[in-house]
């Protein structure tokens, strides 16, 4: 472990590695610091808004910067985690700087700040610097340090520098911008290093996140570290094999069983487990029908007008559609249901119009098992709900900011969440390719169905907002303000 202080320089092994801001004291009285990293070009500027991590962006688009979450140790401590890997960092990035942020407070009236790398792998203590009580008083953001390319390697300077004008106004200095905030405040004037003082000394290690949220991994973990911290790299959406586990947070009655996508399975529940207006749909007995290849299936007793839920399993592989038809035998679009997955497993949403009975076309190769249900089945999605694969939910509250996040290995993934309220056409809330994704959309109050279309992980939680009369069904909210 080497310990430097302001000014100071070392080189870095290059290895991923673990970053912690931490203050010697919490709890009543003691203000939350938000850590953040920015990544810089040859210019010492931002190249867009991605390459901001913090609290409303938890991670850059290449999982180079990672924000973990916090943990606290029984002496107090309190240690913000980021994760950086120098190996995923993109060659047009020169510099990585590691800040933090307090709202309506002071760095003044945080004790005992300092900053630690660890190595991801050994948990060795690669760098720590404290910052000076000193240099700390009237600032609302501060530059705790910064990792730099250097003769082909990384090195890790000590900055110590605050900004009187918040995250906002830190960003601004490094060429970010927001259009909708004026004001990026102004930089304080720095007064240059002072003489090098007695190194202290150390601080004790910094506290770990627990053991669960460490994990990283194709074997995605399903649980959230903690209240208001984010997933570990890997855990903000559930493994095929453990989404079951999450199933009873997601209003899945207990004892009900599960599939891989985190939904009952087919026809395993026949009562009502959302709030969905009775006119979305009608209440009738499930329907299942077993079959191979392309086939038309009809739904008996035939239904009243109204939404219905599908839900097929196919083994094979290849690709698999299910489709309404019409009293002309023609497919209406879009499709209830299509995928590409190996041992398909989806749900999907029909509109029946009422005139005779459900009939749907299955497109597939070998064998498959279709279930027809009510809407009254859906999972409702005022709590996290987790899946893997094609999903509809069921959504009747007030409005909120829905976080989405999703995770795949696949190049050519591509995520889509839609909107469908009663009488209306399917809106897109959010859609991208880029693997892991996330973003936070938001929804007015009322009743509608939300339709994802995914093969792999993902994870929707919703988070309680001030209602605002100019709010739109869909909006990316406003960028500095926190959003968990």
């Amino acid at each position: 472990m080497t310990q430097i202080i302001k000014g100071g320089n070392l080189p870095m092994s290059g290895e991923p590695m673990r970053v912690a801001v931490v203050r010697r004291a919490a709890g009543p009285g003691v203000p939350e610091i938000d850590p953040a990293a920015l990544l810089l070009d040859d210019g010492g500027k931002v190249r867009g808004r991605s390459d901001l991590v913090f609290y409303n962006q938890r991670a850059h688009a290449t999982s180079a910067v990672e924000l973990l979450g916090n943990a606290r140790s029984e002496d107090g401590r309190t240690a913000d985690w980021l994760e950086i890997d120098p190996g995923r960092v993109e060659p047009e990035v020169e510099r990585i700087v590691i800040a933090a942020s307090c709202e309506g407070a002071t760095f003044g009236e945080i004790p005992g700040l300092y900053l630690e790398a660890v190595s991801t792998a050994t948990g060795e203590r690669m760098v720590v610097y404290s910052v000076d009580d000193d240099d700390a008083t009237t600032e609302t953001a501060y530059v705790l340090g910064e990792f730099y390319r250097r003769d082909g390697g990384w090195k890790f300077r000590a900055v110590g520098q605050g900004y009187d004008s918040g995250l906002p106004g830190l960003a601004g200095d490094y060429g970010f911008a927001v259009e909708e905030e004026a004001d990026s405040g102004a930089r304080e004037a720095d007064a240059g290093p002072p003489p090098a003082p007695a190194l202290p000394e150390a601080p004790p290690p910094a506290p770990p996140l627990p053991a669960g949220t460490l994990t990283a991994g194709p074997a995605l973990a399903g649980a959230v570290t903690a209240a208001g911290a984010a997933p570990a790299p890997g855990a903000a959406v559930p493994s095929e094999a453990g989404a079951g586990a999450s199933a009873a947070a997601a209003g899945v009655p207990a004892g009900v069983p599960v599939s891989k996508s985190g939904a009952p399975l087919l026809g395993t529940i026949t009562r009502r487990i959302n709030s969905l207006p009775t006119d979305f749909g009608p209440d009738f007995p499930v329907f299942t029908q077993e079959g191979r290849g392309e086939d038309i299936v009809r739904v008996e007793p035939a239904t009243a007008a109204g939404f219905a839920v599908v839900d097929l399993v196919r083994l094979g592989d290849g690709h698999v559609e299910v489709s309404r038809l019409n009293h002309r035998n023609r497919e209406q679009s879009p499709s209830a249901l299509r995928g590409w997955a190996e041992d398909f497993t989806g749900r999907g949403i029909v509109d029946h119009d009422g005139n005779g009975p459900l009939r749907l076309r299955v497109k597939a190769r070998g064998e498959w098992k279709i279930t027809v249900s009510p809407v009254s089945v859906l999972r409702d999605a005022s709590e996290r709900v987790e899946g893997v694969g094609p999903d509809v939910l069921a959504y009747a509250g007030p409005a909120i900011d829905l976080a989405v996040r999703y995770r795949n290995s696949k190049d050519d993934a591509w995520f889509q969440l839609e909107s469908l309220r009663r009488s209306a056409s399917r809106r897109t809330l959010h859609s991208g390719d880029r693997w892991p994704g996330r973003s936070t959309v938001a929804l007015t109050r009322g009743a509608r169905l939300l339709i994802v279309s995914y093969d792999s992980a993902w994870s929707l939680t919703p988070r309680e907002v001030t209602p605002h009369p100019n709010r739109r069904e869909g909006e990316v909210p406003p960028f500095w303000r926190r959003l968990r």
